[in-house]
């Protein structure tokens, strides 16, 4: 057997190590460093050759002993002596032995960035005291003992240059991750011992002050990790994840993007128009305000109906600074009104505004999530950089550590259950019989929305008929009450169904019940939109028909969450204990489309309300602020991880396209049809002297075309970019084209890395074959020295003989 060779790899010293220094803030240069050194061992492999020297020579080697062609991929990588020499020789073999070459290297580049000459350089010293590639095995060679001397100078100049400047540099050195945070801390504790020292000499007379600053920056700290810390989404989220799955912390993520959403919304109502008709307060209302009595909570009605949060209370005049008229008894001069702002026109542009934000908002999160889980690409190979990559090295808490553990089991479980779903085949007949039940089972959920849409309307036809007096408040929760009681049952119906269909992918399950849902929702939402706008309007005349639809909404959204607690209460927690005690059954899984098509329900309420009631995005905050820590608890307690693990890669995707498309499309048709067509209340509101609410732009129009040319721009605007129609066709036809083109970008992507790919496989199957030719010239090299020793020994055996 061929015993294992050791080499010398004999590199000279080159100019280009004397040559200026990149900076370590070019990040090319920087984190290309490893490269650099692999493109320099190959220039002078290519310009003077590499010394291979034999340090323990041992017997000489029979000819073809140890060799093993190379056929090919698939084979074992058995390799030859010859085949070995190769191997040995290659930069990327002998650019890794040796931890002291990079250390002296980026000793050096730290000297020269810091221009320091005090201290000698590397590069003077003595040739035999370099850590070089000849440092094959570093805990044997006696040169280790400078290596470390080399390895203290380092860390001294790292301690000498700026943080920032530090980082860069040792994230951008090809050493290991323990190696990079050694040097960092050793570098750290100098400073800090030469920072004490500093300190006791009283070298610094500002020590103070800066102590004082740095004190208040740890301060400003806390208080920012503090912060970081209410947040309900820190750590659960981790711990949802890892103990049930990707799909059921995609409804927790989902919540999180409403409260964005919500805060976005609210952030401009109330500083443009809530708190603004809060410092000005319109002149009291001539008849008596009632008292708050408690009822008002679930109404809506009542004292609330004199507060900002409803739409009469905003008034419709141009807000001004109070002005003393003269003592002659004149008025106010036009130079005294400080701060002219026009109620209606600041009440139509800002809804307009926050849902035109809003919308940009959610085209834009609807896109990155669409790039998120439709990624370009095949998914090959996921389960290998599952199991050997997803471990996240610099976890050290327990805690945390249990809690990525969980996170990987669960992913693995996810990934294996969605291939094995990929191997079983169904039959025909079984496909047939699949396709039957699904039939009936659509028909009998298509029959139950309708018959839940014809009871939400005719019980609201009932309450037009039979009119509420201001004494019955309690009586105005009897429509709100009918909507979310079919709300609540009707999902219910449609789980036991869903029972009969017998899906076999979980994920197919989740989205057909979703679809039903939003069905449901949709058609009641469409049949209470109508019942405002085009029963209540008429019925309203002279009364504000606009408090009445934002008191209709709140009392939605507040039975709507008391209902979804209910429901947590008796349809989790009562069932967990039933299924445990009496039936012997394991906990209930945790609906997720129910709770999802709950959350875009309550986001559509808040959506279209927004115009007659602004602070309704606080009280959509307020109860998802609720839900999460509501649903998180009983999420803990009462259900169970799903039987069927199922890999939710486009289900944020998805729910944010629900989001965007039914929901909020839906919202801003109801709201431009109120505010182009639907005649305002004469009584209350910023409207109430015009025909529609869209006419306040036009009256700001025209004042502005008589003030003078100064302002003539704005109306021409108006006349021909919001007025006309051409622009929002051409606006359209500019969306389309850049759509069109983004396919047309990610087709082409695909195409790319599919060719890449076969590019990849190519060099592969090229480096085979070069190792391969390599491999037999080795051998024809050694046959002919083989024949030519043994020639040689037996011409010396005929002259001896």
């Amino acid at each position: 057997m061929a015993q294992p060779l050791t080499f010398v790899l004999s590199v000279p010293e080159t100019p280009e190590d004397h040559g200026p220094e990149p900076s370590p803030y070019d990040e090319n240069e920087v984190h290309d460093s490893f490269y650099q050194l692999i493109q320099e061992q190959s220039q002078w492999v290519a310009e003077e050759g590499l010394e291979l020297q034999q340090r323990e020579p041992g017997p000489p080697e029979t000819p073809g002993s140890g060799h093993q062609t190379l056929l090919g991929p698939e084979d074992p990588l058995v390799h030859s002596t010859a085949t070995l020499r190769i191997l040995a020789s290659m930069p990327s073999r002998t650019i890794g032995r040796s931890r002291g070459a990079i250390i002296s290297q980026y000793y050096n580049r730290t000297v020269r960035l810091r221009r320091r000459v005090s201290r000698p350089e590397l590069r003077g010293v003595g040739r035999s005291a370099r850590p070089s590639l000849r440092l094959y095995d570093l805990e044997l060679d006696p040169v280790a003992l400078e290596e470390e001397e080399k390895r203290f100078l380092l860390v001294k100049e790292l301690q000498g240059l700026p943080v920032a400047q530090r980082d860069h540099m040792l994230r951008g050195m090809p050493l290991g991750l323990a190696e990079k945070r050694c040097l960092r801390e050793e570098s750290r504790t100098l400073t800090r011992k030469r920072r004490g020292r500093r300190g006791r000499r009283g070298l610094l007379p500002c020590c103070g002050r800066l102590r004082d600053a740095c004190a208040l920056h740890s301060l400003g700290l806390g208080l920012l990790s503090g912060l970081h810390a209410l947040m309900p989404w820190r750590y659960a989220l981790k711990r949802i994840g890892g103990q049930f799955g990707s799909s059921v912390l995609s409804y927790f993520l989902f919540l999180k993007t409403l409260l964005a959403f919500n805060a976005l919304l609210l952030l401009p109502l109330l500083a443009f128009l809530v708190g603004v008709q809060a410092a000005f307060p319109p002149p009291a209302s001539p008849g008596a305000v009632p008292a708050f009595t408690g009822l008002e909570l679930l109404t809506g009605a009542g004292r609330f109906t004199h507060t900002v949060m409803y739409y009469g209370y905003y008034s419709n005049t141009t807000l001004n600074q109070p002005c003393v008229p003269p003592l002659d008894g004149g008025q106010c001069s036009h130079e005294a009104d400080g701060l002219p702002y026009n109620m209606p026109l600041a009440y139509l542009f800002t809804v307009g505004v926050a849902f035109f934000i809003t919308c940009i908002t959610l085209v834009y999160s609807m896109s990155h999530s669409f790039g998120e889980s439709y990624r370009v690409g095949s998914t090959a190979g996921v389960h290998a950089v599952t199991v050997f990559c997803s471990w996240d090295h610099k976890v050290t808490q327990k805690r945390a550590s249990r809690v990525q553990h969980d996170n990987i089991r669960t992913h693995l479980k996810e990934l294996l259950a969605e291939w094995q779903l990929r191997q079983v085949p169904r039959s025909l007949c079984g496909r047939l019989r699949q396709v039957a039940v699904l039939g009936l089972v659509w028909l009998l959920c298509l029959g139950t929305a309708l018959g839940c849409t014809v009871a939400v309307y005719a019980f609201s036809e009932l309450m037009i008929k039979s009119p509420v007096s201001t004494e019955q408040e309690g009586a105005l929760l009897a429509l709100p009450t009918v909507v979310c009681v079919l709300n609540l049952g009707a999902p219910y119906l449609y789980r036991c169904l869903a029972a009969l269909e017998r899906h076999d992918s979980p994920v197919l399950e989740v989205y057909v019940a979703i679809c039903r849902n939003l069905i449901l929702k949709m058609v009641i939402l469409g049949i209470l939109c109508y019942h405002w706008l085009g029963r209540r309007v008429g019925v309203l005349k002279e009364q504000c028909w606009e408090n009445f639809v934002g008191q209709e909404l709140y009392r939605l959204m507040v039975l709507d969450f008391i209902f979804v607690l209910l429901d947590t209460l008796f349809g989790e927690l009562v069932w967990r204990l039933i299924s445990e005690k009496k039936l012997k059954r394991e906990k209930p899984e945790f609906d997720i489309a129910g709770n999802v098509l709950e959350l875009i329900y309550g986001q559509t309420l808040t959506w279209l309300g927004v115009l007659f009631s602004p602070l309704l995005p606080a009280i959509q905050i307020i109860k998802l602020l609720c839900l999460f820590y509501v649903k998180k608890t009983s999420l803990m307690a009462n259900c169970q991880a799903p039987r069927r693990p199922w890999l939710a890669s486009h289900m944020s995707t998805v729910f944010v396209s629900l989001l965007c498309f039914p929901s909020f499309l839906g919202a801003a048709v109801f709201l431009c049809y109120a505010v182009w067509q639907v005649r305002p209340s004469s009584t209350c509101g910023p409207f109430r002297t015009l025909d529609t609410m869209y006419e306040a732009g036009k009256v700001w129009v025209r004042r502005l075309e008589q003030a003078g040319p100064t302002v003539s721009w704005v109306p021409w605007i108006h006349r021909y970019l919001v007025e006309n129609t051409f622009p929002v066709y051409l606006v359209s036809a500019l969306l389309l084209a850049v759509i069109y083109l983004n396919i047309q970008v990610v087709k082409g992507q695909r195409r790319v890395m599919c060719l890449l790919k076969e590019q990849i496989s190519n060099e592969g199957e090229d480096k085979i074959f070069l190792i391969n030719k390599l491999h037999s010239v080795y051998e024809r090299k050694e046959r002919r020295a083989g024949r030519t020793q043994e020639a040689e020994q037996l011409v010396g055996d005929l002259d001896a003989w």
